[in-house]
């Protein structure tokens, strides 16, 4: 990423045609770990600013890759419409309207008139992917290996809407919306599995969205405590728990991700684990537990480190111009 403000308008048009989709995980990453942050701020000794710095950083990243993405349909129309009909990398597509979602949160306590015109159209816009990503894997037969972790991205991502969607004021089309997430990512989910226990392998490249499977319970959960109003419903447990065993079988494979190249694909260790992250601080503040609170400040902070990692390895790879090579596949 060359700069989020001028830079997004410097990149040279002829070094856009291998700009990745999977790009916009980053805004997805940074706006996830900056609820997270402010939600902490609401009961825990952490400072809010931290929260609302890494929203509006969100935002400016968010707003530098659709210029760029923008630049590149118009200078390479063939490259980006042969990322939007390649199955796995179309997948990323999903994450534009969930980055939408992600500043109509950030937007909500300083302009609701706005945060509610910003998440009808992320939406919508998240609806019309997934239709098309779903009926590209049902109107006819698909080779198993198109089932990578992304494909959770446009269709379970449902889950993320009523997290806003509740706090303004619209619980029956948020219900809606959790339906269609909850139950495709009950549907999805499985068939994922099956695929990555029996093959054929993920490419290297593709080997952090494994972390992407942490997503799901973790919004799930934050989900439902918006609904109903309490994170410590047995429903919303439920979920929580699932995503902490989640969480402990990717962490256990943390050595063998970081010894992996740097590819975009990394940008998936930073949404995932922020939302875990965001339904355990709302856990440990509901529960009153001092223990669950410590917890929550150490994860928050090692999430943090994370992304903080991801986002450096970005810069490095903008700068020496590795980010913006072929994908393969």
């Amino acid at each position: 990423m060359a700069g989020v403000n001028g830079g997004a308008f410097a990149v040279p048009a002829g070094r856009l045609h291998h700009l990745p989709l999977a790009l916009f995980a980053a805004p997805m990453g940074l706006g996830g770990l900056g609820l997270a942050w402010r939600e902490a701020a609401h009961g825990l000794p952490v400072p809010g600013v931290v929260g609302e710095a890494l929203l509006a950083l969100a935002a400016l990243v968010y707003a530098a890759l659709l210029v760029l993405h923008l630049r590149r349909g118009f200078a390479h129309p063939a490259a980006l419409a042969t990322d939007l009909r390649h199955p796995v990398r179309a997948a990323f597509a999903g994450a534009v309207s969930i980055g939408l979602m992600l500043n109509a949160a950030a937007l909500l306590p300083y302009a609701p008139t706005a945060a509610l015109v910003l998440w009808a159209v992320a939406v919508l816009l998240h609806l019309a992917i997934g239709a098309v990503v779903l009926r590209r894997l049902i109107a006819a037969p698909n080779d198993p290996a198109i089932l990578t972790p992304p494909i959770l991205i446009p269709l379970v991502g449902n889950l993320v809407a009523p997290v806003v969607g509740a706090r303004l004021g619209l619980e029956t089309l948020s219900w809606m919306l959790f339906g269609i997430g909850l139950l495709l990512w009950l549907m999805l989910q499985p068939l994922v599995l099956h695929r990555l226990i029996a093959g054929p392998p993920l490419p290297p490249r593709l080997r952090p969205t494994l972390v992407i499977l942490l997503a799901p319970p973790s919004v799930a959960c934050l989900a439902v405590a918006a609904l109903i109003g309490s994170a410590l419903t047995p429903v919303a447990l439920g979920l929580f728990g699932l995503a902490a065993f989640m969480a402990l079988v990717l962490l256990s494979l943390v050595r063998g991700f970081a010894a992996m190249p740097f590819a975009p694909s990394w940008w998936a260790w930073t949404f995932p684990p922020a939302a875990f992250a965001t339904a355990l601080i709302s856990v440990a503040q509901q529960e009153g537990s001092t223990g669950l609170q410590v917890l929550a400040v150490w994860v928050l902070l090692a999430v943090t480190a994370i992304t903080a990692l991801v986002a450096l390895r970005t810069l490095r790879a903008a700068v020496s111009g590795d980010l913006l090579q072929p994908e393969g596949g």
